[in-house]
Formats: C-alpha cells, structure tokens, sequence
C-alpha cells in the first residue's frame, strides 16, 4: 500500500482545516481587536480624542516612544555585533553567549524586573552608592530602559545568526582577499545580504519595547506623567474604571500592532522575493 504524501489531503480535510484556523484567529485575535476599538468609541468619537490628548495619556505616549527609541538602536548593535561574532568567529564561551542571548525569553518578565530592583533599589546591591552619587534608575527613566533593553535584546539577534549562519562567510572571506577592510566587509557585503532579516528584527523588537508590561511595572513606580508607558496608563485607567481611557489608549496600541504586523507581512514578502531571486 502507497503512504499518501505530504499535501494530498482530501478537499474536505483542507476544507475543514481552513475553516478551524480562520474559526481560531477570528476567536482570538480579530474579536478582541474589534472589542478594543468598539469600547474605546462608544461613547463617540469626542471623549476617545478627549482621552488621547489627556496630559497622563500624552506623557505616557511620549515615554513609550522615548524608550522604543533608546532601546531599539542598542538592540540593533548588540545584535549585529553578537551575531557576527557568533556566525563568523570561532572563540571560548560561544555556546555559552548563544545560551545568554536565549535567557529573556525564558525568564518571566516580573522576575527580570526585580532583578534590577535588587541591583539598583534603594535596599539593592548598587543603591547605596546610587543614593550616594545623587543617582536614581529605578522608578526612573532609565530603570524602564534597562530593563526594556533586557527584555527585547534577543529578538534582532536571533533573526539574524540563523541567516547568518545559512549565508556562510564565504563573502566576506572573498571581499578581505580582494583587499577590503573589516568595515568596507561589513557594509558593502555584510548589510546587504541581511538587511531584510535586520528589518525584521527591528520590527518585533520595537513592537515589544512599545508594549512591555510586566517588567517595565516593577521598575517604574506606576508615577503618572513621569514613570508610566502605555501598557501600564491602560492599567491604571481601568482600574479606575474609566473604561473609555482604557480603551483609547489600548486601541492606539493595538492600531502600533496592525501596522507592525501590516510592515511584518511585506518584509517578509521582499525577504522571500529576495532570497528565491537569489538562488
């Protein structure tokens, strides 16, 4: 008897596969995006505005964006100076930095938040000499950085060592005996081959920076117009019941979502494109 090959399912299996995934994301993904935008406008499209310009609502966007913008670039930089190192290099301790880089996605956020509440709190390891020097960073502005940066730092390097390594340095090694230094390999050879999967790294980190909750609540103090990102006025706004707020702020988050998700899709479109044109 001939073992049916992969892809030859029946139409009705197809069919009904179809039917539950579609079943699935309308349950999980397009309801609740539906839900967000129909609470934030219910009562019109006044108090939604009313709510979007508040000074706290503000204060939160301006700082969710500040620390996508700090925390975005050094992401970048460690993840093309790790993954090259990873792909390209030979040295002690490599297995251990693949393991490291790993480590957020397996610690809770709540737990990497205290983390830095133990090093940096006024009862930490470093406190004292923080209180000291006039320095503060927890329940601060750069307490949130710290640990934004920790939470989204694997995402633009764990795009790009896979393509890396599938690459090879084959390029490079061609470009040094032509002549080029380290930084004309880099640019010239480097960037344009993985310059898609960059993008696409840049895309998922700035889209968890913006969204962090557990780890930005533990080291921001909750201070209103000074400490809170989106994630966490949304919070504070329904758990005063002003569901309106709530919901106008999430929905601006869920609207960052969409387009992430929109920009996600056709990098990915020009990344395949750019890969089948290639072999």
């Amino acid at each position: 008897m001939t073992q049916r090959s992969v892809g030859t399912e029946t139409r009705p299996t197809q069919v009904i596969l179809i039917l539950l995934a579609l079943a699935f994301l309308a349950f999980f993904l397009v309801m609740p995006l539906l839900a967000v935008f129909s609470e934030a406008l219910k009562q019109g499209l006044e108090p939604f505005l009313e709510a979007v310009v508040n000074p706290d609502a503000l204060a939160a966007i301006k700082l969710t964006l500040l620390i996508a913008a700090i925390s975005v670039p050094l992401n970048v930089i460690f993840g093309l100076a790790a993954s090259w190192a990873i792909t390209k290099f030979s040295f002690p301790g490599k297995n251990l930095l693949l393991t490291l880089i790993d480590l957020p996605f397996s610690v809770s956020p709540v737990v990497s938040g205290l983390i830095f509440v133990l090093l940096f709190g006024a009862q930490g390891l470093l406190g004292p000499w923080l209180a000291e020097h006039d320095l503060k960073i927890i329940f601060a502005v750069p307490g949130i950085i710290l640990a934004t940066v920790f939470i989204t730092f694997p995402f633009v390097a764990r795009e790009l060592i896979p393509l890396m390594m599938e690459q090879g340095k084959d390029d490079e090694e061609a470009a040094v005996s032509l002549g080029a230094n380290g930084w004309q390999t880099f640019w010239h050879v480097t960037l344009p081959n993985i310059r898609w999967g960059l993008l696409y790294g840049v895309l998922l980190c700035n889209a968890r920076a913006m969204g962090e909750f557990g780890a930005v609540s533990v080291v921001s103090g909750h201070i209103r117009g000074e400490t809170n990102t989106m994630p966490l006025h949304v919070e504070i706004l329904y758990n005063e019941y002003d569901f309106v707020g709530a919901f106008a702020v999430a929905s601006l988050l869920a609207a960052l979502a969409l387009v992430t998700l929109v920009l996600k899709s056709v990098l990915e479109w020009r990344f395949d494109l750019h890969s089948g044109a290639k072999h």
